[in-house]
């Protein structure tokens, strides 16, 4: 079976399904450990990777690096991922509605109080349990692109 799939075909998942979403631009430590954490957690991980056009929104005219096909494939690969879809709306409200995860990850880069208050509202509308997960420290896209720019590669 391919991990790439629609939210339509999770809806009726039976078992204890982790939604987590991003950019996922650069696949780096970060967020290896991040996704394997989220996997911990139930019987199957779904990440929702953001269109190129939502990148460009949330991030700017530069990103993204790599075009959500290549960076869904990559994030296909780990192990730890069951599913992979993309996304194209500035928010996975809809996608929230549709699948009904059991639990929602996200990085500790993020409070209760900074998730966007429509996801939120979605979230605790469907029972989802959100779960909020330790960074990396010192591993982030941003970082990575700074330290090019300044020819660092430490």
């Amino acid at each position: 079976m391919s991990k790439f799939c629609s939210p339509e075909t999770l809806r009726d998942f039976r078992g204890r399904l982790v939604f987590t979403n991003g950019c996922f631009d650069l696949l780096h430590a970060g967020h290896v450990r991040y996704l394997q954490a989220a996997r911990a957690l139930g019987d199957a991980l779904l990440v929702a990777v953001n269109s190129d056009d939502s990148v460009r929104a949330l991030k700017g005219p530069t990103r993204p690096i790599n075009p959500a096909e290549e960076r869904a494939e990559m994030l296909a690969a780990l192990e730890c991922v069951s599913f992979v879809t993309i996304f194209d709306t500035p928010r996975v409200t809809r996608l929230v509605e549709i699948i009904r995860p059991a639990v929602y990850a996200k990085g500790g880069d993020y409070t209760l109080e900074t998730l966007d208050p429509e996801e939120r509202a979605a979230l605790e509308s469907v029972g989802t349990e959100i779960r909020l997960l330790p960074l990396v420290p010192g591993r982030s896209t941003t970082r990575i692109i700074e330290r090019m720019r300044e020819g660092n590669a430490d």
